[in-house]
């Protein structure tokens, strides 16, 4: 017998078949080839299903280590540099011959460097490029251009850029246009079809193009409609918001495939925090303060003098995770956790890894009392390890190891919030206002947020759009004053005074100019003073509570003029139902869903009826509309370009009430506490970072108008040290939400949240402008990181007689600004 006859006599039999003499090495290829193609790998569990030692996080008692499978549908494509005399061709039958048009030589170049990098070398063979001219010549046509196809201008350059956004794999994807499937979320519906609705516009199905140049505002000077900020502003639900989780392996979001649920599986909350840890760790990692640099230099290292200490020049920090504290007693480290208490009521620091007590005594916030620390944060800190025999609280704490407690103590030095991240860096967009081009490094701009849309797919086309409806150089059928938003707080209909600082307020705008009135009115709750529903509350019952809105409908009823040109968004408060029937007026969970329709029906009677007087068709979809969203709400503009966030909360008393409280500095009071952290922060080379950061706090100049409104006599002096306060409660207050990235930092048992609408409180992407309602405290408009955040307060004015308020934003400036009026 033969050396290959043997082999193959000693070989088992596989799936059915005797391996004997009889087959040849063909055959046993085909075989294995059979055997490896139905192979299936076996599913793993999800981490969240595995029995947790973890109190935080819900950590594996010993790290599991999964095997990720790569999504292989996409294939990847290999730029190459395509002459233009060999594309000329296949681009003169296409151009010339089929649709009449002239190719300039420039754009050839152009054309040809475009189909070489996103084609690759399929782009004859398998016809991708015949694609790309027959979809970049209907594109060119559609827009009514010249028959020359120069390569100067924008026209060839956007309609490339539309073109580049519906490609995938090389070949043009026409429902990429349509839909999100150039974002990471491939299965959430349609974006064009719920963004845009220009009927009038809509392209024919034998010229079908993509993209949204089908605008064609230019073209169409007929519809009007177009040219109204009102038509692009879209209303996001809480609870219908895309849910989306961070992968941390592959570094993207990734749609939560299981349907949301009131009462989901409790691994859902630990999935609440591990995602709200993953969006914080990936966003410092990100930071260049976190970052080491890989260059070599060759200049020599030279120490930098910074108050009492000598640092090195570009320092970065090195995140340290708490399981790898065992063994390092007496090292300096700098932790990320959230911050929470154990059973025994210590402090503790938890990541993914572990959990550690920390020892406050001699730690120091950074910046000096520019923010508030409470449980259920995720903060840094840096101090000195210390190990212990035991673990602090024997018996409640559990063992140590990975997902347990660690032994011994974390002496914490300085403590502060993770740096915020602006909203350019997190989408990878970055303006050149010489050249008004848009350039992406990075950033996760391919992720659609909130279902209107990517910034990588969407973004250009809506900024350009943006600029021709709301830019500085109008059309004349614009009027500035139409881009406004106007904000109106704790809006208390069981209360007199607050119908009469209503009614003025909407008198105001009424004398304006049709063409300037505000395309919405926000009206945030409570809208009772005390919780109704509630079994003996004072603001009453079911009846009660439909009285007010009968007679805020009586109000909107005499400003016909408003109602039919804006949109009236209500947003409720705790305080409203039908959360406040169990809380009693205590804090309800969240988000909050919409006031019931039972309540509504008499204010949406009102909005008919002003539209029919306005004589407006039925079937005509823009109109005037009372929208009943969540708290807390969204509100976008021109897809991806603008979003406003809308949450009523009495944050800031909860902050105080949880507050973790330092030991003051020696020989300093309270009131310089403020000024004192600034100075330090600006001398510390380590905390430059919080100096800038407070470089970009802005505040409006009417936050001091407003406050001295009603004149006092000899109150100009003591009015100062006020201002000073409340804007450095202001501030406090904007850093501390912004930098946690989510707009309830607090335990799950002091402010409940739905473990699968989580979400929606997210603030990442940093929105365009965020609005705080909170009546403790006063009015402020200020800018934090390129994130406008404001407070309209209450609509009536405390200690002001007769004196109501209310923020006015307006999206051409992207700024907001507090107005007062007596009634």
């Amino acid at each position: 017998m033969s050396t290959s006859n043997k082999r193959r006599a000693g070989l088992p039999n596989i799936r059915g078949y005797s391996l004997g003499n009889d087959l040849s090495e063909r055959d046993l290829i085909s075989m294995a080839a059979q055997m490896l193609s139905s192979y299936r790998a076996p599913t793993i569990s999800d981490s969240s299903s595995i029995p947790s030692s973890s109190a935080a996080f819900g950590t594996p008692g010993h790290p599991i280590r999964q095997k990720q499978t790569t999504d292989a549908t996409t294939p990847s494509i290999l730029p190459i540099s395509l002459p233009p005399a060999t594309l000329r061709p296949l681009a003169f039958r296409t151009f010339t011959k089929k649709h009449n048009l002239t190719l300039t030589s420039s754009a050839l170049q152009t054309i040809a460097t475009f189909i070489g990098t996103h084609c690759g070398s399929g782009w004859r063979e398998e016809g991708l490029a015949e694609n790309v001219l027959e979809e970049i010549a209907k594109l060119w046509k559609k827009n009514g251009a010249s028959v020359i196809l120069p390569a100067e201008g924008k026209d060839l350059v956007n309609v490339l850029r539309n073109i580049e956004g519906c490609m995938s794999g090389g070949r043009i994807v026409p429902q990429r246009a349509l839909s999100r499937h150039g974002s990471v979320v491939r299965d959430q519906g349609s974006l064009t079809t719920a963004l845009l609705r220009l009927d009038s516009l809509s392209r024919d199905d034998s010229q079908q193009s993509l993209g949204l140049t089908a605008l064609e505002l230019e073209d169409k000077e007929e519809d009007v409609q177009a040219y109204d900020p009102r038509y692009w502003l879209r209303i996001i639900d809480a609870f219908k918001q895309p849910r989306l989780t961070y992968n941390a392996t592959q570094k993207l979001f990734e749609a939560v495939g299981k349907p949301a649920s009131l009462l989901p599986d409790p691994s859902r909350r630990m999935a609440l925090l591990r995602d709200r840890y993953h969006l914080v760790n990936q966003r410092l990692l990100r930071n260049e303060a976190f970052q080491t640099s890989t260059v070599v230099t060759s200049r020599s290292k030279t120490l930098q003098r910074s108050s009492s200490e000598l640092v090195m020049p570009q320092q970065a920090y090195k995140l340290t995770p708490i399981a790898n504290l065992l063994g390092r007693s007496g090292s300096m480290h700098v932790l990320l956790g959230l911050l929470g208490t154990s059973p025994t009521g210590n402090l503790v620091l938890s990541d993914l890894t572990g959990s550690i007590a920390v020892e406050l005594e001699h730690a120091r916030p950074v910046p000096e009392d520019g923010a508030w620390f409470t449980p259920g944060m995720i903060v840094l800190a840096e101090g000195l390890y210390k190990e212990e025999e035991s673990v602090v609280g024997p018996g409640l704490a559990g063992d140590g190891g990975v997902g347990g407690i660690i032994g011994g103590i974390f002496h914490v030095t300085s403590l502060g919030g993770p740096p915020c991240e602006r909203r350019d860096v997190t989408l990878g967009v970055m303006d050149n206002v010489k050249g008004s081009q848009t350039t992406y490094a990075g950033g996760f701009g391919w992720t659609d947020f909130l279902g209107v849309g990517s910034e990588r797919a969407n973004g250009p086309v809506m900024r350009n759009l943006e600029e021709k409806v709301l830019g500085k150089h109008h059309l004349p059928r614009q009027s500035p004053g139409r881009s406004r938003i106007i904000i109106l707080g704790e809006v208390n209909l069981d209360d007199s005074k607050t119908l009469g600082a209503l009614k003025q307020v909407l008198a105001v705008y009424a004398l304006e100019q049709a063409d300037q009135t505000p395309m919405a009115f926000v009206l945030v709750g409570n809208f009772t003073r005390n919780a109704v529903l509630a079994g003996g509350g004072v603001s009453g019952g079911s009846i009660e509570y439909k009285e007010y809105f009968d007679a805020l409908a009586s109000i909107l009823a005499d400003y016909s003029s408003i109602l039919e040109d804006s949109t009236f968004v209500f947003v409720p408060g705790d305080n409203d139902p039908w959360a406040s029937t169990f809380s009693a007026g205590a804090a309800t969970v969240l988000p909050k869903r919409a006031l019931p329709e039972m309540y509504t029906s008499r204010v949406k009677r009102v909005f008919a009826t002003a539209n029919m007087e306005a004589k407006k068709s039925t079937d005509q979809q823009f109109k005037g509309e009372a929208i009943w969203s969540t708290n807390p709400s969204r509100l976008t503009m021109f897809g991806p370009t603008q979003e406003l966030v809308i949450f009523r909360d009495d944050i800031s008393g909860r902050l105080r009430r949880k507050a973790i409280r330092f030991r003051p500095m020696p020989g300093s009071d309270a009131l310089d506490s403020d000024s004192a952290g600034r100075s330090r922060a600006a001398e510390d080379p380590d905390d430059q970072h919080v100096a800038a950061r407070q470089e970009h706090m802005d505040v409006d100049q009417i936050i001091e108008s407003a406050e001295s409104f009603v004149p006092n006599s000899g109150a100009n002096d003591r009015s100062q040290p006020k201002i000073a306060s409340n804007l450095h409660a202001a501030r406090k207050l904007v850093k501390t939400v912004l930098d946690q990235g989510y707009l309830s930092p607090f335990p799950l048992t002091e402010r409940p949240v739905l473990w699968d609408f989580g979400a929606s409180l997210n603030l990442y992407p940093l929105p365009t402008a965020l609005v705080l309602m909170d009546p403790e405290v006063p009015p402020f408009a200020l800018t934090y990181e390129g994130c406008h955040a404001m407070n309209p307060g209450a609509l009536i004015a405390p200690g002001k007689r007769g004196v109501a308020q209310w923020m006015e934003y307006d999206a051409r400036t992207r700024k907001g600004r507090t107005r007062v009026v007596r009634f």
